[in-house]
This record gives C-alpha cells, sequence and structure tokens, in this order.
C-alpha cells in the first residue's frame, strides 16, 4: 500500500492527505509522518511542491536534479500528482479524504472553497475528518488575504526589529522560522483534535498562521511590550533581560555564557577574579542597566584565554557556556548523532543520503526500551507513488492514462 508501511509509532494506522505546499504545511505533515501517520502528498501534476524548484544547491544527475530544500520538509511522505481543477483529480481526492484522518492545506483563504472541498463539503465526505489549514495572516480580518511569506512574516510580526546588532539592522532568522513554527503548532493542534475526537467521534477545524506562530513566541518581549509599555529593540548577541548572558570575545574567538541566577554570578566572578558586589555588578538588574561594563569586564578576564581552555574553566565553575558551531561541525557531532538527529535513507535518485532526523523520542514504560522510528522514507519523487494509491482507492481503470 505504501513504500513503508508504519507499522510503529504513535500515529500508526492514521492517514494524513498533505495538500500543502512551500514549507509550513509540509513541516507539519513531516512530523505526523515522523510520529508513524501514513502521509500522501498531493502535488501539482506539472511542478509538483514549489520547493522542488527552490535552489540552489541542487543534487544529482543533470537531468534529474534534486532540490535539497525539498528534501528538508518531506520525508516519510509518498507523492501523487493531481490536478484538483479537473473531474479526475477531483475524484481522487475523495476517495483519499474519505479515508483520511486528516487533511493539510495551507491555500490563500476561499481557495478550497471554490474548488469544492469547504470544511463543509469535506465533513459531508467524511465526519471524522481533522482540517489543519494555515494562512500567512489569518483566515480572517482585513487583511487575511494577503500572501504569506516566511520574511514578509517575520518584518510583519516584529520578529525582525528584535534581531539583529541594532535598532537599524533588522535581521530575519537564519532559518523560515515563521512556516516552521506554524507547521509545529498545525501539528500540536491536529493532535488536540484528534484526542477529541475519541471522545466526539467528529473531526473539526483546526486553524493557524505565519503571524499567530510568531507572535505566540514573542515571550518576554511581547510581555515587555504589552505590560511594561517598552518598545524592544534588536540589541545583538546579548540578553536584554540577564547579564552576563550572551557573546563574549576571547583571545582567539569567542565564547557563549548563559549566566542566569545570582549563584551563578557568584561562581563566574569567583572564578575569574570579579568582585561580584561592586556597583553595578550586585544583582542582575543592575548589571542589566550597566551592560556595557559588564560586557568590558567579562571580556577583559576573557582576554588572557584560548576558547578551548575557557570553556573548560567554565564548565569546571558550572557555568552554562558554548561555542558557535558552524552547521558541518553540528552534523558531525558526536551528541547530535547518540540523540537520532541525522537520519539515513535511500533515495531513489541520489542513494543513500543523511537528512537532519527528528526531534522526538520515545521510551516504554520505565524508560526500558526505545520504540523511536528509526526507519524513513526519503522524500519522494513526483508522483511517485500515484498509481499505487490509484490501486488502493480502486481508481486505477478511471486513471489511466490521465495526470
Amino acid at each position: 500500500m505504501s513504500r513503508t508501511e508504519n507499522t510503529r509509532g504513535p500515529l500508526s494506522g492514521h492517514l494524513v492527505v498533505d495538500l500543502s505546499r512551500a514549507l509550513a504545511g509540509p513541516h507539519a505533515g513531516m512530523m505526523l509522518a515522523d510520529l508513524g501517520a501514513r502521509v500522501i502528498k498531493v502535488e501539482n501534476p506539472r511542478t509538483g511542491d514549489d520547493t522542488r524548484g527552490w535552489g540552489p544547491p541542487f543534487v544529482g544527475p543533470a537531468d534529474d536534479l534534486q532540490s535539497t530544500y525539498f528534501m528538508s520538509c518531506n520525508r516519510n511522505k509518498e507523492s501523487i500528482s493531481l490536478d484538483l481543477k479537473n473531474d479526475d483529480g477531483q475524484a481522487v481526492l475523495r476517495g483519499l479524504l474519505e479515508r483520511a484522518d486528516v487533511v493539510i492545506e495551507n491555500f490563500r483563504p476561499g481557495v478550497m472553497d471554490r474548488l469544492g472541498f469547504s470544511p463543509a463539503a469535506m465533513h459531508e465526505l467524511n465526519p471524522r475528518l481533522v482540517i489543519l489549514s494555515i494562512t500567512g495572516f489569518g483566515h480572517d480580518g482585513p487583511e487575511a488575504q494577503r500572501s504569506g511569506y516566511d520574511q514578509i512574516l517575520q518584518g510583519e510580526a516584529g520578529l525582525m526589529s528584535l534581531t539583529g546588532s541594532g535598532p537599524d539592522d533588522p535581521q530575519r532568522v537564519g532559518v523560515p522560522i515563521a512556516d516552521l513554527l506554524a507547521g509545529m503548532n498545525g501539528a500540536f493542534g491536529v493532535l488536540a483534535a484528534l484526542v477529541e475526537r475519541d471522545r466526539t467521534g467528529h473531526g473539526q477545524v483546526v486553524r493557524t498562521s505565519l503571524l499567530a506562530s510568531l507572535i505566540g513566541v514573542h515571550a518576554f518581549q511581547g510581555t515587555r511590550t504589552t505590560v511594561a509599555g517598552e518598545v524592544p529593540q534588536a540589541q545583538g548577541n546579548h540578553h536584554p533581560s540577564i547579564a552576563p548572558y550572551g557573546l563574549f570575545a576571547c583571545r582567539d574567538g569567542s565564547v557563549q555564557i548563559s549566566v542566569g541566577s545570582e549563584k551563578l554570578w557568584a561562581a563566574f566572578a569567583a572564578a575569574f577574579g570579579l568582585d561580584p558586589a561592586a556597583p553595578g555588578f550586585a544583582s542582575n538588574a543592575e548589571r542589566v542597566r550597566n551592560r556595557v561594563g559588564v560586557i568590558a569586564a567579562v571580556e577583559r578576564v576573557f582576554a588572557d584565554y584560548g576558547a578551548a581552555e575557557l570553556l573548560q574553566k567554565l564548565n569546571d565553575a558550572g557555568i552554562p557556556a558554548g561555542k558557535v558551531r558552524s552547521l558541518d561541525e553540528v552534523y558531525a557531532w558526536e551528541q547530535v548523532a547518540s540523540q537520532g538527529l541525522v537520519v539515513d535513507v535511500e533515495h531513489p535518485v541520489l542513494g543513500k543520503v543523511s537528512l537532519p532526523g527528528p526531534p522526538l523520542r520515545f521510551f516504554a514504560p520505565g524508560d526500558s526500551a526505545e520504540t523511536t522510528v528509526t526507519e524513513h522514507d526519503a522524500p519522494p519523487l513526483l508522483d511517485e507513488d500515484g498509481q499505487s494509491i490509484r490501486e488502493w482507492l480502486g481508481l486505477a481503470a478511471v486513471a489511466a492514462g490521465v495526470k
């Protein structure tokens, strides 16, 4: 029935129909696939998911190049190409929806309705269906129809005003964080709706957006605005509410430290010969107000140490610390491998490739044995599973010669 039938994982036995493209919806679908669900990705028959064309980098033979961007968010899925504007595509989709537990879509508001698959129509086909819908700015309100791409939302939702070397240097986060958070929130909402369905027997619509997902992680910067009446601004690699906390220069590079309590401050000061009770240093609030002086004092004592020696001294003193790794260093790191955060898959064009792995692990009661799914499928080629899915639906004869 599928390339690798999932028989393990918390969502084993659940079917997800993924109509989404780009990143937010596909990331949600991949999270559900990692948990054991069977995820069928429905793609445009001409070009497939937008991200199949996003690059470079592309890898593979010149006549069959593969996008590494697409590979980042589509492992453990099957692919079928359908034109949802014709009768054949709609018939196949209806067959999938009748059997599905979850459907994911991230079209602009109203597109699914115009295709004949409004939430009401889908629930008429399958009352138990959980519908995840992700948009850029929300499903209603005065700007609901705006296109929502990650960097646009990072700016509109205020994240870029908090990120950068200073107020005049707004910077995007180095990954599409709005999309990724929307996908995570979507998957979280789907799981809650499936739990409620067990009680009620009925599915429901779960909505989230890139805007909501970014505002949902404003955290202390949000309450700093709404409660304290302050407008936070970017200030580089130092924490706005804790000091010392950030990236500090040393003799041959830099290290990061997090002195998040007075106990840690006392230990840090003792290790490096600083007076913990000096004016401007005696409490976290004083150190935050005196941030420039604190940074200067810390970097003055760090100047005598190389990064490796300094990290060892900080560790010995019990101070949370670390270095800034490049991604090649991250994926070669033994700790990353030990957590299952790199997985090997067999790709039909590329052969064996390594992908960033899923972030969750599962264990039997009493932590006696790990039950995490460790075998994964490569992201599918366009329509790689189309024929087998049609045969499973009993529509192979109807679909003969149709794309």
